[in-house]
Protein backbone atom coordinates (compact mmCIF):
# COMPACT_ATOMS: atom_id res chain seq x y z
CA UNK A 1 0.00 0.00 0.00
CA UNK A 2 1.84 3.58 -0.60
CA UNK A 3 2.95 6.14 1.58
CA UNK A 4 1.60 9.21 1.62
CA UNK A 5 3.55 11.99 3.16
CA UNK A 6 2.62 15.60 3.86
CA UNK A 7 5.37 17.91 4.00
CA UNK A 8 5.71 21.32 5.16
CA UNK A 9 7.83 24.36 5.69
CA UNK A 10 7.18 27.68 8.19
CA UNK A 11 7.73 30.57 10.03
CA UNK A 12 10.89 31.56 8.27
CA UNK A 13 10.25 32.84 4.91
CA UNK A 14 8.62 31.40 1.48
CA UNK A 15 6.30 28.77 3.56
CA UNK A 16 4.56 25.97 1.52
CA UNK A 17 3.40 22.39 1.54
CA UNK A 18 4.32 19.29 -0.29
CA UNK A 19 2.56 15.90 -0.81
CA UNK A 20 4.45 12.81 -1.58
CA UNK A 21 2.87 9.62 -2.83
CA UNK A 22 4.45 5.94 -2.92
CA UNK A 23 8.05 8.41 -2.99
CA UNK A 24 6.36 10.68 -5.69
CA UNK A 25 6.05 14.01 -5.25
CA UNK A 26 2.11 15.01 -7.13
CA UNK A 27 1.57 18.09 -5.29
CA UNK A 28 3.59 21.37 -4.00
CA UNK A 29 3.14 24.78 -3.80
CA UNK A 30 3.97 27.84 -1.80
CA UNK A 31 1.67 29.61 0.72
CA UNK A 32 2.50 33.51 -1.01
CA UNK A 33 0.37 32.31 -4.40
CA UNK A 34 -3.24 31.34 -2.42
CA UNK A 35 -2.56 34.21 0.24
CA UNK A 36 -1.40 36.72 -1.89
CA UNK A 37 1.73 37.60 0.93
CA UNK A 38 4.92 37.90 -1.28
CA UNK A 39 7.60 35.43 0.81
CA UNK A 40 4.76 34.91 2.72
CA UNK A 41 6.41 32.69 6.68
CA UNK A 42 3.03 31.69 7.75
CA UNK A 43 1.58 28.24 8.03
CA UNK A 44 0.81 27.32 4.91
CA UNK A 45 -2.88 26.92 5.03
CA UNK A 46 -3.77 27.46 1.63
CA UNK A 47 -1.06 25.14 0.38
CA UNK A 48 -1.97 22.22 3.01
CA UNK A 49 -5.92 22.25 1.62
CA UNK A 50 -4.85 22.26 -2.15
CA UNK A 51 -2.42 19.22 -1.85
CA UNK A 52 -5.04 17.17 0.36
CA UNK A 53 -7.48 18.02 -1.98
CA UNK A 54 -5.64 17.49 -5.40
CA UNK A 55 -4.59 14.04 -3.90
CA UNK A 56 -8.19 13.45 -2.54
CA UNK A 57 -6.94 12.41 1.07
CA UNK A 58 -7.68 13.20 4.85
CA UNK A 59 -5.53 14.49 7.16
CA UNK A 60 -6.05 11.16 9.02
CA UNK A 61 -5.45 8.97 6.09
CA UNK A 62 -2.21 10.42 6.01
CA UNK A 63 1.21 8.35 7.09
CA UNK A 64 3.00 11.17 8.24
CA UNK A 65 2.85 15.35 8.94
CA UNK A 66 6.62 16.36 8.80
CA UNK A 67 8.05 19.37 9.35
CA UNK A 68 11.46 20.98 7.84
CA UNK A 69 13.34 22.22 11.20
CA UNK A 70 13.80 21.37 14.45
CA UNK A 71 12.90 23.87 16.94
CA UNK A 72 14.84 23.03 19.91
CA UNK A 73 17.99 22.74 17.79
CA UNK A 74 17.70 26.53 16.75
CA UNK A 75 16.27 27.91 20.04
CA UNK A 76 19.62 25.58 21.38
CA UNK A 77 21.21 27.80 18.61
CA UNK A 78 19.78 31.30 19.40
CA UNK A 79 20.42 30.84 23.50
CA UNK A 80 24.01 29.75 22.49
CA UNK A 81 24.55 32.93 20.94
CA UNK A 82 22.88 35.25 23.12
CA UNK A 83 24.83 34.07 26.21
CA UNK A 84 28.16 34.10 24.51
CA UNK A 85 27.86 37.88 23.39
CA UNK A 86 25.83 39.25 26.29
CA UNK A 87 24.99 41.82 27.17
CA UNK A 88 25.43 43.03 23.10
CA UNK A 89 21.90 41.07 21.77
CA UNK A 90 19.84 42.31 24.50
CA UNK A 91 16.75 44.13 22.36
CA UNK A 92 17.24 41.04 19.70
CA UNK A 93 16.83 38.86 22.60
CA UNK A 94 13.78 40.28 24.34
CA UNK A 95 12.05 40.61 20.62
CA UNK A 96 12.89 37.11 19.72
CA UNK A 97 12.37 35.41 23.51
CA UNK A 98 8.30 35.93 23.49
CA UNK A 99 7.90 34.72 19.74
CA UNK A 100 9.96 31.41 21.01
CA UNK A 101 8.01 31.02 24.63
CA UNK A 102 4.82 31.26 23.07
CA UNK A 103 4.81 29.53 19.52
CA UNK A 104 8.24 28.05 18.49
CA UNK A 105 9.36 26.41 21.43
CA UNK A 106 6.22 24.23 21.71
CA UNK A 107 5.74 24.09 18.22
CA UNK A 108 4.38 20.43 17.49
CA UNK A 109 1.25 21.86 19.61
CA UNK A 110 0.76 25.06 17.18
CA UNK A 111 1.28 22.73 14.25
CA UNK A 112 -1.53 20.73 15.22
CA UNK A 113 -3.12 23.43 15.83
CA UNK A 114 -2.92 24.89 12.32
CA UNK A 115 -3.63 21.47 10.86
CA UNK A 116 -6.98 21.45 12.59
CA UNK A 117 -8.19 25.13 11.43
CA UNK A 118 -7.61 23.50 7.52
CA UNK A 119 -9.51 19.86 8.74
CA UNK A 120 -10.46 17.98 11.57
CA UNK A 121 -8.39 15.15 12.09
CA UNK A 122 -7.81 12.11 15.02
CA UNK A 123 -4.39 13.78 16.62
CA UNK A 124 -4.10 10.80 18.87
CA UNK A 125 -3.43 9.16 15.38
CA UNK A 126 -1.37 11.95 13.14
CA UNK A 127 2.22 10.63 12.90
CA UNK A 128 4.08 14.20 13.05
CA UNK A 129 8.02 13.94 12.38
CA UNK A 130 10.78 16.69 12.59
CA UNK A 131 13.56 16.66 9.83
CA UNK A 132 16.90 18.59 10.39
CA UNK A 133 16.78 22.07 8.08
CA UNK A 134 19.52 20.91 6.07
CA UNK A 135 18.64 17.14 5.65
CA UNK A 136 15.65 18.31 4.42
CA UNK A 137 17.12 20.43 1.64
CA UNK A 138 19.64 17.64 0.83
CA UNK A 139 16.24 15.20 0.66
CA UNK A 140 14.67 17.70 -1.74
CA UNK A 141 17.58 18.34 -4.51
CA UNK A 142 19.05 14.06 -3.75
CA UNK A 143 15.69 11.97 -3.96
CA UNK A 144 14.57 14.29 -6.62
CA UNK A 145 17.38 13.77 -8.93
CA UNK A 146 18.29 11.25 -11.71
CA UNK A 147 21.26 10.00 -9.53
CA UNK A 148 21.28 6.59 -7.88
CA UNK A 149 24.70 8.33 -5.95
CA UNK A 150 25.84 11.85 -5.54
CA UNK A 151 27.25 14.78 -3.62
CA UNK A 152 25.05 17.03 -2.20
CA UNK A 153 25.99 20.32 -1.74
CA UNK A 154 23.41 22.61 0.60
CA UNK A 155 24.06 26.31 1.49
CA UNK A 156 22.15 28.45 3.03
CA UNK A 157 21.50 31.54 5.56
CA UNK A 158 21.33 28.67 8.35
CA UNK A 159 19.00 25.92 9.81
CA UNK A 160 19.78 24.89 13.17
CA UNK A 161 23.22 25.16 13.32
CA UNK A 162 24.06 24.00 9.91
CA UNK A 163 24.60 26.96 7.26
CA UNK A 164 26.31 24.95 4.90
CA UNK A 165 26.73 20.96 4.44
CA UNK A 166 28.55 18.26 2.29
CA UNK A 167 26.32 15.15 2.17
CA UNK A 168 26.69 11.80 0.16
CA UNK A 169 23.70 10.11 -1.31
CA UNK A 170 23.70 6.79 -2.27
CA UNK A 171 20.18 5.20 -3.24
CA UNK A 172 17.61 5.77 -0.24
CA UNK A 173 19.95 7.00 1.82
CA UNK A 174 21.95 10.44 2.89
CA UNK A 175 25.22 10.94 4.85
CA UNK A 176 26.23 13.87 6.22
CA UNK A 177 29.82 14.04 5.69
CA UNK A 178 30.97 18.23 6.59
CA UNK A 179 29.15 21.06 7.88
CA UNK A 180 29.52 24.67 8.46
CA UNK A 181 27.68 25.87 11.66
CA UNK A 182 25.85 29.46 12.56
CA UNK A 183 27.28 32.13 12.50
CA UNK A 184 29.26 31.07 9.54
CA UNK A 185 27.04 31.12 6.26
CA UNK A 186 27.53 32.06 2.83
CA UNK A 187 23.86 32.92 3.16
CA UNK A 188 24.17 34.86 5.40
CA UNK A 189 26.86 36.85 3.74
CA UNK A 190 25.45 37.51 0.29
CA UNK A 191 22.31 38.97 2.29
CA UNK A 192 24.59 41.35 4.19
CA UNK A 193 25.47 42.73 1.11
CA UNK A 194 21.84 42.66 -0.64
CA UNK A 195 20.83 44.85 2.55
CA UNK A 196 23.80 47.11 2.29
CA UNK A 197 23.30 47.48 -1.06
CA UNK A 198 19.74 48.93 -0.56
CA UNK A 199 17.68 45.49 -1.07
CA UNK A 200 15.10 43.72 0.69
CA UNK A 201 16.92 40.29 2.46
CA UNK A 202 15.28 37.09 1.51
CA UNK A 203 13.84 38.53 -1.42
CA UNK A 204 16.32 40.70 -2.62
CA UNK A 205 18.93 38.54 -3.43
CA UNK A 206 17.83 38.33 -7.04
CA UNK A 207 18.32 42.03 -7.52
CA UNK A 208 22.20 41.93 -6.47
CA UNK A 209 22.53 39.19 -9.01
CA UNK A 210 21.01 40.83 -11.65
CA UNK A 211 23.13 44.31 -10.57
CA UNK A 212 26.88 42.39 -10.50
CA UNK A 213 27.64 43.04 -14.42
CA UNK A 214 27.23 46.16 -14.24
CA UNK A 215 30.05 46.35 -12.21
CA UNK A 216 33.35 47.26 -13.91
CA UNK A 217 35.29 44.12 -14.42
CA UNK A 218 38.44 45.38 -15.24
CA UNK A 219 38.25 48.56 -13.11
CA UNK A 220 40.82 48.44 -9.45
CA UNK A 221 37.64 49.30 -7.51
CA UNK A 222 36.22 45.87 -7.70
CA UNK A 223 39.45 44.08 -7.20
CA UNK A 224 40.00 46.32 -3.78
CA UNK A 225 36.29 45.59 -2.97
CA UNK A 226 37.03 42.03 -3.29
CA UNK A 227 40.33 41.69 -1.64
CA UNK A 228 38.69 43.95 1.56
CA UNK A 229 35.81 41.06 1.61
CA UNK A 230 38.87 38.52 1.95
CA UNK A 231 40.62 40.46 4.02
CA UNK A 232 38.20 41.75 6.40
CA UNK A 233 35.03 39.95 6.45
CA UNK A 234 34.82 36.25 4.98
CA UNK A 235 38.02 33.65 5.76
CA UNK A 236 37.72 31.43 3.17
CA UNK A 237 39.43 27.89 3.45
CA UNK A 238 40.75 25.41 1.30
CA UNK A 239 38.76 22.98 2.67
CA UNK A 240 35.40 25.05 1.81
CA UNK A 241 34.65 26.15 5.15
CA UNK A 242 34.34 29.53 5.71
CA UNK A 243 34.54 32.00 9.14
CA UNK A 244 32.60 35.80 9.22
CA UNK A 245 34.47 38.46 11.50
CA UNK A 246 31.75 39.41 13.36
CA UNK A 247 33.18 42.50 14.57
CA UNK A 248 31.21 43.61 10.87
CA UNK A 249 27.94 41.68 10.93
CA UNK A 250 24.90 42.72 13.39
CA UNK A 251 22.84 39.30 12.12
CA UNK A 252 23.54 37.03 15.09
CA UNK A 253 22.23 38.96 18.39
CA UNK A 254 20.94 42.25 16.57
CA UNK A 255 18.42 43.73 14.50
CA UNK A 256 19.86 44.41 10.94
CA UNK A 257 22.28 42.92 8.89
CA UNK A 258 25.36 44.86 9.02
CA UNK A 259 27.50 47.13 11.20
CA UNK A 260 26.73 50.19 8.98
CA UNK A 261 29.96 52.71 10.42
CA UNK A 262 32.49 49.41 9.76
CA UNK A 263 31.15 48.62 6.49
CA UNK A 264 31.29 52.82 5.28
CA UNK A 265 34.70 52.81 6.94
CA UNK A 266 35.35 49.82 4.92
CA UNK A 267 34.18 50.46 1.41
CA UNK A 268 34.32 54.38 1.44
CA UNK A 269 30.56 54.65 1.00
CA UNK A 270 27.32 54.69 3.74
CA UNK A 271 24.31 52.16 3.15
CA UNK A 272 22.44 52.55 0.02
CA UNK A 273 18.96 52.93 1.37
CA UNK A 274 16.15 51.51 -1.13
CA UNK A 275 14.63 54.28 -2.95
CA UNK A 276 18.32 55.91 -4.25
CA UNK A 277 19.83 55.76 -7.27
CA UNK A 278 22.18 53.23 -7.66
CA UNK A 279 26.01 54.47 -8.53
CA UNK A 280 28.80 52.96 -9.84
CA UNK A 281 30.37 51.93 -6.32
CA UNK A 282 26.92 50.15 -5.73
CA UNK A 283 27.75 48.31 -9.10
CA UNK A 284 31.35 47.56 -8.46
CA UNK A 285 30.40 46.42 -4.66
CA UNK A 286 27.87 43.88 -5.90
CA UNK A 287 30.21 42.32 -8.53
CA UNK A 288 33.08 42.01 -5.56
CA UNK A 289 30.58 39.73 -3.58
CA UNK A 290 29.05 37.93 -6.86
CA UNK A 291 32.66 37.10 -7.47
CA UNK A 292 33.52 36.05 -3.86
CA UNK A 293 30.31 34.04 -3.77
CA UNK A 294 31.34 32.08 -6.83
CA UNK A 295 34.74 31.34 -5.89
CA UNK A 296 33.50 29.81 -2.35
CA UNK A 297 30.66 27.54 -4.16
CA UNK A 298 33.49 26.48 -6.83
CA UNK A 299 35.86 25.70 -3.63
CA UNK A 300 32.87 23.75 -1.47
CA UNK A 301 32.19 21.94 -4.53
CA UNK A 302 35.70 20.76 -4.91
CA UNK A 303 35.77 19.68 -1.47
CA UNK A 304 32.44 17.60 -1.82
CA UNK A 305 33.66 16.05 -4.77
CA UNK A 306 36.78 15.19 -2.39
CA UNK A 307 35.25 13.60 0.46
CA UNK A 308 32.75 11.90 -1.37
CA UNK A 309 34.73 10.80 -4.46
CA UNK A 310 30.75 11.11 -6.36
CA UNK A 311 30.74 12.09 -10.25
CA UNK A 312 27.38 13.54 -9.80
CA UNK A 313 26.66 16.85 -7.63
CA UNK A 314 22.81 18.11 -6.28
CA UNK A 315 22.74 21.34 -5.18
CA UNK A 316 20.17 22.46 -2.80
CA UNK A 317 19.38 25.67 0.27
CA UNK A 318 18.82 29.35 -1.10
CA UNK A 319 22.61 29.78 -2.58
CA UNK A 320 21.60 27.02 -5.38
CA UNK A 321 19.30 29.69 -6.53
CA UNK A 322 22.47 31.83 -7.44
CA UNK A 323 22.20 30.67 -11.25
CA UNK A 324 25.61 32.83 -12.01
CA UNK A 325 27.49 30.86 -9.50
CA UNK A 326 25.72 27.45 -11.00
CA UNK A 327 27.10 28.52 -14.34
CA UNK A 328 30.06 28.58 -13.48
CA UNK A 329 30.42 25.48 -11.61
CA UNK A 330 29.06 23.77 -14.59
CA UNK A 331 31.46 25.47 -16.76
CA UNK A 332 34.41 24.13 -14.40
CA UNK A 333 33.38 20.62 -15.23
CA UNK A 334 34.00 19.15 -11.93
CA UNK A 335 31.24 16.75 -12.09
CA UNK A 336 30.04 14.70 -14.94
CA UNK A 337 26.71 16.19 -14.53
CA UNK A 338 24.88 18.77 -12.21
CA UNK A 339 21.16 18.70 -10.59
CA UNK A 340 19.81 22.00 -8.86
CA UNK A 341 16.27 21.64 -6.99
CA UNK A 342 13.92 24.02 -8.74
CA UNK A 343 12.60 24.83 -5.35
CA UNK A 344 15.59 25.05 -3.77
CA UNK A 345 15.01 27.49 -1.08
CA UNK A 346 13.04 26.97 2.12
CA UNK A 347 10.06 26.60 0.35
CA UNK A 348 11.89 23.20 -1.02
CA UNK A 349 12.03 22.50 2.65
CA UNK A 350 8.80 20.49 2.09
CA UNK A 351 8.92 18.61 -0.57
CA UNK A 352 12.58 17.43 1.14
CA UNK A 353 11.03 16.96 4.09
CA UNK A 354 8.16 14.73 2.93
CA UNK A 355 11.03 12.70 0.65
CA UNK A 356 13.32 12.13 3.70
CA UNK A 357 10.61 10.90 5.70
CA UNK A 358 9.62 8.62 2.94
CA UNK A 359 12.89 6.82 2.29
CA UNK A 360 15.24 7.30 5.52
CA UNK A 361 12.27 7.64 8.30
CA UNK A 362 10.00 4.49 6.55
CA UNK A 363 12.81 2.93 4.73
CA UNK A 364 10.92 2.95 1.49
CA UNK A 365 13.44 1.74 -1.60
CA UNK A 366 14.03 4.72 -4.45
CA UNK A 367 13.62 4.99 -8.25
CA UNK A 368 15.64 8.22 -9.29
CA UNK A 369 13.56 10.20 -11.71
CA UNK A 370 14.53 11.17 -14.85
CA UNK A 371 13.02 14.55 -14.66
CA UNK A 372 12.37 16.34 -11.20
CA UNK A 373 8.86 17.31 -11.69
CA UNK A 374 8.00 20.72 -11.41
CA UNK A 375 4.46 21.72 -12.55
CA UNK A 376 3.22 20.68 -9.09
CA UNK A 377 0.23 23.53 -8.22
CA UNK A 378 -3.35 24.09 -8.85
CA UNK A 379 -4.94 23.90 -12.35
CA UNK A 380 -8.58 24.54 -13.31
CA UNK A 381 -10.99 22.75 -14.74
CA UNK A 382 -12.39 23.80 -17.97
CA UNK A 383 -16.01 24.31 -16.53
CA UNK A 384 -14.27 26.89 -14.40
CA UNK A 385 -12.64 28.49 -16.59
CA UNK A 386 -14.93 28.86 -19.54
CA UNK A 387 -17.60 30.12 -16.74
CA UNK A 388 -15.07 32.90 -15.62
CA UNK A 389 -14.35 33.89 -19.48
CA UNK A 390 -18.36 34.59 -20.10
CA UNK A 391 -18.38 36.36 -16.67
CA UNK A 392 -16.01 39.02 -17.99
CA UNK A 393 -17.08 42.58 -19.65
CA UNK A 394 -14.51 41.73 -22.72
CA UNK A 395 -14.57 39.30 -25.35
CA UNK A 396 -12.73 36.12 -25.29
CA UNK A 397 -12.47 33.82 -28.56
CA UNK A 398 -12.38 30.06 -28.06
CA UNK A 399 -9.86 28.21 -29.86
CA UNK A 400 -10.47 24.21 -30.21
CA UNK A 401 -7.31 23.63 -31.84
CA UNK A 402 -4.88 25.19 -29.91
CA UNK A 403 -1.82 25.05 -32.34
CA UNK A 404 -4.16 27.71 -34.24
CA UNK A 405 -3.87 29.55 -31.14
CA UNK A 406 -0.47 29.32 -31.02
CA UNK A 407 -0.26 30.38 -34.62
CA UNK A 408 -1.91 33.57 -33.45
CA UNK A 409 0.36 34.15 -30.35
CA UNK A 410 3.49 33.97 -32.05
CA UNK A 411 2.28 36.25 -35.27
CA UNK A 412 1.17 38.56 -32.67
CA UNK A 413 4.64 38.28 -30.44
CA UNK A 414 6.55 39.13 -33.61
CA UNK A 415 4.90 42.46 -33.67
CA UNK A 416 6.23 43.21 -30.53
CA UNK A 417 3.34 42.72 -28.70
CA UNK A 418 3.67 41.43 -24.44
CA UNK A 419 1.41 38.37 -23.29
CA UNK A 420 0.11 36.88 -20.35
CA UNK A 421 0.46 33.17 -20.61
CA UNK A 422 -1.54 31.20 -18.10
CA UNK A 423 -1.68 26.95 -18.51
CA UNK A 424 -2.41 24.14 -17.08
CA UNK A 425 -0.78 23.14 -13.54
CA UNK A 426 1.29 26.12 -11.89
CA UNK A 427 5.02 25.60 -11.55
CA UNK A 428 6.57 25.24 -7.58
CA UNK A 429 9.35 27.28 -6.90
CA UNK A 430 10.33 30.76 -8.24
CA UNK A 431 10.71 30.56 -11.61
CA UNK A 432 7.76 31.03 -13.54
CA UNK A 433 8.55 27.85 -16.70
CA UNK A 434 6.04 28.04 -19.23
CA UNK A 435 2.55 28.34 -17.26
CA UNK A 436 2.33 31.19 -15.52
CA UNK A 437 4.17 33.34 -17.34
CA UNK A 438 4.62 36.54 -19.72
CA UNK A 439 5.83 36.02 -22.73
CA UNK A 440 7.79 38.44 -25.59
CA UNK A 441 10.20 38.55 -28.41
CA UNK A 442 14.06 38.65 -27.22
CA UNK A 443 15.11 39.73 -31.02
CA UNK A 444 13.25 43.45 -29.63
CA UNK A 445 15.64 45.91 -29.17
CA UNK A 446 13.50 48.00 -26.62
CA UNK A 447 11.40 45.15 -25.19
CA UNK A 448 13.44 44.63 -22.08
CA UNK A 449 12.95 47.37 -20.90
CA UNK A 450 9.34 47.79 -21.95
CA UNK A 451 9.07 44.93 -20.13
CA UNK A 452 10.75 46.35 -16.85
CA UNK A 453 9.37 49.72 -16.67
CA UNK A 454 5.74 48.98 -18.42
CA UNK A 455 4.53 45.87 -17.46
CA UNK A 456 6.65 44.37 -13.96
CA UNK A 457 6.94 47.94 -12.87
CA UNK A 458 10.61 46.72 -11.88
CA UNK A 459 14.21 47.99 -11.70
CA UNK A 460 15.66 49.14 -15.26
CA UNK A 461 18.63 46.87 -14.70
CA UNK A 462 16.82 43.27 -14.38
CA UNK A 463 17.72 41.03 -16.95
CA UNK A 464 15.02 38.21 -18.79
CA UNK A 465 15.52 34.70 -18.97
CA UNK A 466 15.13 33.06 -22.64
CA UNK A 467 12.95 29.99 -22.80
CA UNK A 468 14.39 28.16 -25.96
CA UNK A 469 13.90 25.09 -28.04
CA UNK A 470 16.19 22.28 -26.21
CA UNK A 471 17.36 21.18 -29.32
CA UNK A 472 18.61 25.13 -30.55
CA UNK A 473 20.13 26.05 -27.24
CA UNK A 474 23.36 25.13 -28.28
CA UNK A 475 23.26 27.56 -31.43
CA UNK A 476 22.34 30.37 -29.11
CA UNK A 477 24.50 29.88 -26.17
CA UNK A 478 27.54 27.88 -24.98
CA UNK A 479 26.00 25.55 -22.92
CA UNK A 480 26.12 21.71 -23.62
CA UNK A 481 22.92 20.20 -21.37
CA UNK A 482 19.63 20.50 -20.87
CA UNK A 483 18.79 23.58 -18.66
CA UNK A 484 14.61 22.86 -18.09
CA UNK A 485 14.28 24.65 -14.85
CA UNK A 486 16.40 28.33 -15.56
CA UNK A 487 19.29 27.70 -12.56
CA UNK A 488 22.00 28.32 -15.39
CA UNK A 489 23.54 31.12 -16.49
CA UNK A 490 25.70 30.65 -19.47
CA UNK A 491 27.24 33.20 -22.24
CA UNK A 492 25.50 33.99 -24.94
CA UNK A 493 27.30 33.04 -28.29
CA UNK A 494 28.70 36.35 -29.50
CA UNK A 495 27.24 35.94 -33.17
CA UNK A 496 23.99 36.24 -31.63
CA UNK A 497 23.82 38.85 -28.73
CA UNK A 498 22.92 41.58 -31.00
CA UNK A 499 20.45 39.30 -32.59
CA UNK A 500 18.84 38.45 -28.77
CA UNK A 501 18.99 42.56 -27.27
CA UNK A 502 16.01 41.76 -24.73
CA UNK A 503 17.55 38.64 -23.63
CA UNK A 504 21.59 39.14 -23.62
CA UNK A 505 22.31 41.00 -19.90
CA UNK A 506 25.31 43.25 -20.01
CA UNK A 507 28.00 41.02 -20.06
CA UNK A 508 26.82 38.75 -22.30
CA UNK A 509 24.98 36.06 -20.23
CA UNK A 510 21.50 34.66 -20.14
CA UNK A 511 19.36 32.64 -17.55
CA UNK A 512 18.83 29.96 -19.83
CA UNK A 513 15.30 27.64 -20.25
CA UNK A 514 15.51 24.73 -22.39
CA UNK A 515 12.09 23.25 -23.17
CA UNK A 516 11.26 20.01 -24.52
CA UNK A 517 7.73 18.58 -25.60
CA UNK A 518 8.32 16.01 -22.50
CA UNK A 519 8.78 19.22 -19.81
CA UNK A 520 6.09 21.30 -21.36
CA UNK A 521 3.88 20.11 -24.65
CA UNK A 522 2.20 23.37 -24.54
CA UNK A 523 5.01 25.87 -24.28
CA UNK A 524 6.85 23.54 -26.33
CA UNK A 525 4.17 23.90 -29.38
CA UNK A 526 4.28 27.71 -28.94
CA UNK A 527 7.50 28.07 -29.38
CA UNK A 528 7.37 25.79 -32.28
CA UNK A 529 4.79 27.91 -34.36
CA UNK A 530 7.33 30.99 -32.51
CA UNK A 531 10.07 29.47 -34.70
CA UNK A 532 7.85 28.79 -37.85
CA UNK A 533 7.21 32.46 -37.75
CA UNK A 534 10.41 34.44 -36.81
CA UNK A 535 13.13 31.50 -37.84
CA UNK A 536 14.40 31.56 -33.78
CA UNK A 537 12.49 29.33 -31.68
CA UNK A 538 12.96 31.24 -28.56
CA UNK A 539 10.96 33.20 -26.31
CA UNK A 540 11.68 35.93 -23.43
CA UNK A 541 9.99 34.14 -20.26
CA UNK A 542 9.07 36.26 -16.97
CA UNK A 543 7.02 35.12 -14.04
CA UNK A 544 3.18 36.08 -14.63
CA UNK A 545 3.58 39.26 -11.72
CA UNK A 546 4.10 42.65 -11.05
CA UNK A 547 6.90 44.35 -8.65
CA UNK A 548 6.29 42.85 -5.06
CA UNK A 549 3.44 40.54 -5.55
CA UNK A 550 3.67 37.09 -5.64
CA UNK A 551 2.94 34.61 -9.26
CA UNK A 552 -0.49 34.78 -10.10
CA UNK A 553 -2.00 31.37 -9.00
CA UNK A 554 -5.85 32.13 -11.00
CA UNK A 555 -7.32 32.86 -13.88
CA UNK A 556 -8.93 36.03 -11.79
CA UNK A 557 -5.44 36.93 -10.93
CA UNK A 558 -4.04 36.79 -13.98
CA UNK A 559 -6.79 38.77 -15.57
CA UNK A 560 -6.24 41.35 -12.96
CA UNK A 561 -2.25 41.52 -13.77
CA UNK A 562 -3.17 42.05 -17.27
CA UNK A 563 -5.88 44.69 -16.79
CA UNK A 564 -3.48 46.77 -14.53
CA UNK A 565 -0.24 46.55 -17.09
CA UNK A 566 0.72 47.48 -20.49
CA UNK A 567 0.10 44.13 -21.42
CA UNK A 568 -1.46 43.46 -25.03
CA UNK A 569 -3.27 40.25 -24.52
CA UNK A 570 -3.56 37.51 -21.94
CA UNK A 571 -3.97 33.63 -23.30
CA UNK A 572 -6.21 31.18 -20.52
CA UNK A 573 -5.75 27.90 -22.08
CA UNK A 574 -7.40 27.88 -25.01
CA UNK A 575 -8.90 31.18 -24.58
CA UNK A 576 -7.63 34.65 -26.10
CA UNK A 577 -8.55 37.79 -24.82
CA UNK A 578 -7.01 41.43 -26.15
CA UNK A 579 -7.42 44.97 -25.22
Amino acid sequence: MPRTILGISAYYHDSAAALVRDGRVIAAAQEERFSRTKNDARFPSGAVRFCLEFANVTLDELDAVVFYDKPFLTFERLLETYYRTAPRGIRSFLRAMPVWLREKLFLKRLLRKELRAVQDYNAKELTLLFTEHHLAHAASTFFASPFAEAAILTMDGGGEWATASISHGTGRDIRVVKEVHFPHSLGLLYSAFTHYLGFRVNSGEYKLMGLAPYGDATSEAVARYEQSILDHLVDLRPDGSLALNQRYFNYATGLTMTRDRRWEKLFGFPRRLPEQPIEQHHKNLALAIQRITEQTVLVMAREAQRVTGARHLCLAGGVALNCVANGKLLAANLYEDIFVQPAAGDAGGALGASLAAHHIYFGEPRQPEPRAAVYLGPEYAADCLRAFVESLDRPAVHYADFGELCVLVARKIAQGKVIGWFQERMEFGPRALGNRSILADPRHPTMQRILNLKIKNRESFRPFAPAVLAEDAATYFELDRPSPHMLFVAPVRAAYRTQLPAVTHVDGSARIQTVTETDNRRFWSLLCAVKRKTGVGMLINTSFNVRDEPIVATPEEAYRCFLKTEMDALVLRNYWIEK
